[in-house]
């Protein structure tokens, strides 16, 4: 099996490889070939007994998509995106990145399953950014898309290809609406959530971190331990029962981030909360004041996608994976 993943050299680019890696199959089929493609130069997961092929490339271009899909990948984990606030911020790049380049790698599979019959799984990573208010206090299934952001707009969209060429048979498509992947590590980025994780990360390290919202403000978090675990069994399921509807709301944890401050004074003690300051950020709080607060997704949990079960549970594997060393 030959696994290719877009944005390869991102946080969650490079913990799914190295899943992949460590395991060396997708369910019951083993990975013998992992294509790692990104706007940097993506690293090969270590412990991989199989080829890898990595690349530097930008999916916007003509004729780019069509040469990784030439290679006919089995399986396409798409995530190369710009995340949110770069995305708001520059309006011409979020588009060309976040739905130019999603079209160029779809129309690519299209075009190759005209010579000879293809028909990869492709696993689309969206976003809770597809939503907007009002909000109900807990999203159901079947409630709208109806963002009112440029990156939630993108994402949408995305998630439209996936369902239209999935119906046409063109692709085995799933889209993962992971939930706000906390705690990041690495340092600060353009992410209008990215505060969620920085309240964590940088205390935890012995650094200041920034909080730009009221303690009040809620959200819907998951692990990159978990988001690594939806992607990689998004990819091995029977997808049949979901019919044309694609999209998945992943299970997660409904958390304010004054329990999520709490959760780390029980884990590490007071010291880390200290080295939080309060600077309101309008921008950011209208953002993510527009993105949904809890969910009860059916049917991702029926077809066996599991969350942590307390953000307690959330911040001890950051530092299980982290800060071991």
């Amino acid at each position: 099996m030959r696994i290719l993943i877009t944005g390869a050299a991102g946080m969650i680019g490079v913990k799914l490889a190295r899943h992949i890696a460590s395991i060396g199959r997708l369910g019951d089929r083993e990975v013998s070939a992992l294509q790692l493609t990104d706007v940097v130069m993506p690293a090969a997961p270590p412990g991989f007994s199989g080829a890898v092929d990595a690349t530097v490339a930008d999916l916007s271009l003509p004729g780019v998509a069509a040469g990784l899909i030439a290679k006919r990948p089995d399986v396409i984990f798409h995530l190369a995106a710009v995340v949110s606030g770069e995305a708001e911020a520059d309006f011409e790049k979020g588009y060309r990145v976040n739905l130019d380049a999603t079209r160029e790698l779809f129309e690519a599979v299209r075009r190759e399953g005209l010579a000879a019959p293809y028909r990869p799984r492709v696993v689309f990573s969206s976003s809770l950014a597809v939503f907007g208010t009002p909000l109900p206090d807990t999203i159901e299934d079947d409630f709208l898309t109806a963002p009112l952001t440029s990156y939630g707009t993108q994402k949408a969209m995305g998630e439209l290809l996936v369902n239209d060429l999935s119906r046409r048979n063109i692709f085995d498509g799933v889209t993962i609406r992971l939930p706000n992947i906390c705690v990041r590590p690495g340092k600060p980025n353009k992410a209008a959530s990215g505060f969620f994780s920085s309240i964590i990360r940088e205390p935890l390290s012995g650094a200041e971190a920034i909080l730009p919202v009221a303690d009040d403000v809620r959200g819907w978090h998951a692990s990159p331990r978990a988001a690594v675990a939806f992607l990689a069994h998004a990819a091995a399921i029977d997808l049949s029962s979901l019919g044309t509807r694609r999209a998945l709301n992943m299970p997660g944890l409904s958390v304010s981030v004054g329990e999520q401050l709490e959760a780390l004074r029980a884990v590490a003690g007071d010291a880390p909360l200290k080295l939080i300051r309060r600077q309101p950020d309008p921008t950011v709080a209208r953002i993510v004041g527009g993105w949904p607060r809890a969910f009860r997704p059916v049917r991702a949990q029926a077809l066996g996608f599991r969350a942590e079960a307390s953000f307690q549970d959330i911040i001890r594997i950051y530092m299980q994976d982290e800060l071991a060393d």
